[in-house]
């Protein structure tokens, strides 16, 4: 019988799996799709010379992350590569602001914006650099960090605290107004905010925005050379060098709950795989809590809760095949790996209240990635592998454009929404659309397809607003990966700390299955003593 069972093989179940094998248990994870990675997957269908990522591409929060360096998979053949700028902005006159590899030269980019911009950086990286390390061990713990947390609070004693926690929950429209002048930073603060779904002008926002230009500045937006799966296939040789195994078109249909404790799965094709130890889920929340596990399992408290669970915006996708480098109007957007493309923030807050209201923007903000510039390895010298996404509302009410898109994803709505894209880049590099050698379209069916955690093409396994973060995530008073189930754990992105590919998820699922473990085993133990020691009395008065 195996000690445990982990439902998904995205990058938080392979991690979970591997801390569990590296202590020893019997591990398998069951996984529904063909191949393993969930949302960190690449392939060559686009076309046969091209390397394109299926969904995510960039990994700082991996770059970042103690539990991914801590698994050391450089050795398991993962290789990070970097473009020669992290992040650029463009803007329709030819400025450009720019998230350069150095600190000096991204501050001397912001003092080309507005004088005294460059230092305004400078104070920001320096505070990152005094507070980053136990900021990231609060961040990739479960809740409360206690540990990491008191760390941090000490850190933050005295003027400087205040100010500075005051900060993290400003909107990144206001913390750009007060921290910049001009419109570089404030570009750089509100359009890493939007690669989750926080407006300008949502509370946290200026946090999120700071934080992801912290990692982009400290660590880049590094990528795995050779295709995001690259670090999946990591992953699982590790675990399994350890004992562990994968298995690939094996989807989990119930988690097998008795007295109160998940005692295995069955899986779609019939198949009982019961555990000694606990199941692991890397599903999201919405799949496991009345899905996976039947409701009467669950208290009507908590399923009530999980009613108000909101997801995140949903995604469109378009990966690219093209024929040369894209000709940037501004030629600093050249050697960024990363690309925001939104004519200021004005702009992006006016796309976040079209989504806002249910409504398919018209002018899209979109990231776009140059993969190659990134990572030469990806197509033919001279050649570019490149993606874009943007976001839609998951329930469509009306298209701002004059597509009349209503979110049925036919064929002549995602042809329409992805010209519209098309045509949003080339405003900002004219030819662009020239280069086309091939395109995949992944709408949000498509994304939710081909990954049953990218709900309606959602990312982050549900809304990055504070009101679904720490202990409100995924439901108010949670915050842990312990599920209402005994021995069962929430080990996607749906738990805290929430989405990106940094593990933190399914590593805290793991070490709080070791830990449930062990406290069994003590209680186990104790029992065991007592009753040795009544057998012993016993023996005594015979």
């Amino acid at each position: 019988m195996l000690d445990a069972v982990v439902v998904g093989a995205g990058p938080n179940g392979l991690v979970a799996a591997n801390l569990l094998a590296d202590a020893g248990w019997s591990v398998e994870v069951l996984e529904a799709q063909s191949e393993p990675g969930g949302a960190v997957r690449s392939d060559r269908g686009v076309h046969p010379g091209y390397v394109n990522d299926m969904f995510s591409a960039f990994y700082p929060l991996a770059a970042a992350s103690p539990v991914i360096r801590g698994l050391n998979l450089q050795a398991e053949g993962l290789r990070w590569a970097h473009a020669p700028s992290v992040l650029a902005h463009p803007l329709p006159d030819g400025r450009c602001a720019v998230l350069e590899r150095s600190q000096d030269r991204t501050a001397k980019g912001m003092d080309a914006f507005a004088p005294g911009d460059g230092e305004a950086w400078l104070r920001m990286c320096s505070t990152w650099e005094q507070i980053s390390r136990d900021l990231l061990d609060a961040l990739f713990t479960p809740f409360p960090p206690l540990k990491a947390g008191a760390r941090l609070a000490l850190q933050l004693r005295g003027p400087v605290g205040l100010p500075l926690v005051r900060s993290l929950v400003l909107p990144a429209r206001r913390l750009g107004e007060e921290e910049f002048r001009g419109e570089g930073g404030r570009l750089l603060l509100a359009g890493n905010a939007l690669h989750a779904d926080l407006a300008p002008e949502a509370a946290g926002s200026g946090g999120f925005g700071w934080l992801l230009c912290m990692l982009g500045q400290h660590h880049g937006f590094p990528v795995p050379a050779g295709g995001a799966g690259q670090l999946s296939a990591a992953l699982v040789r590790r675990l399994q060098r350890r004992g562990g195994t994968v298995r690939c078109g094996e989807p989990v249909r119930e988690i097998v709950v008795r007295g109160g404790r998940a005692v295995g799965v069955r899986t779609a094709s019939g198949e009982a795989i019961p555990v000694r130890r606990c199941v692991l889920a890397d599903v999201s929340a919405p799949d496991l809590y009345g899905g996976l596990v039947e409701e009467q399992h669950l208290p009507r408290r908590f399923l009530d809760s999980m009613q108000r669970f909101q997801w995140d915006f949903a995604t469109f996708k378009i990966d690219w095949a093209l024929g040369g480098r894209i000709p940037w109007n501004a030629e600093a957007a050249a050697g960024a790996g990363t690309v925001h493309l939104a004519d200021g923030v004005d702009d992006l807050t006016r796309f976040a209240g079209q989504l806002a209201t249910g409504h398919v923007p018209d002018r899209p903000f979109t990231l776009l990635g140059q993969m190659t510039t990134a990572d030469p390895s990806r197509s033919p010298e001279g050649t570019e592998s490149a993606w874009a996404y943007t976001h839609v509302p998951q329930t469509i009410k009306a298209d701002t454009g004059e597509d009349g898109v209503t979110g049925t994803w036919d064929e002549r709505e995602q042809e329409a929404m992805a010209n519209r894209v098309e045509r949003h880049v080339e405003r900002y590099a004219p030819g662009f659309r020239s280069l086309i050698r091939a395109r995949r379209i992944l709408a949000p069916p498509a994304l939710q397809a081909l990954d049953a955690n990218l709900h309606g093409g959602a990312i982050n396994g549900g809304t990055a607003s504070l009101h679904q973060q720490l202990i409100f995530r995924p439901v108010p008073g949670t915050g842990r990966p312990e599920t209402p189930v005994r021995g069962l754990y929430l080990a996607s992105a749906s738990a805290h700390p929430g989405g990106g590919v940094h593990g933190a998820c399914g590593a805290n699922a793991a070490r709080a299955a070791l830990h449930g473990a062990a406290g069994t085993a003590r209680i186990l133990t104790s029992a065991q003593r007592l009753l040795v020691g009544r057998l012993r009395i016993q023996q005594t008065r015979e």
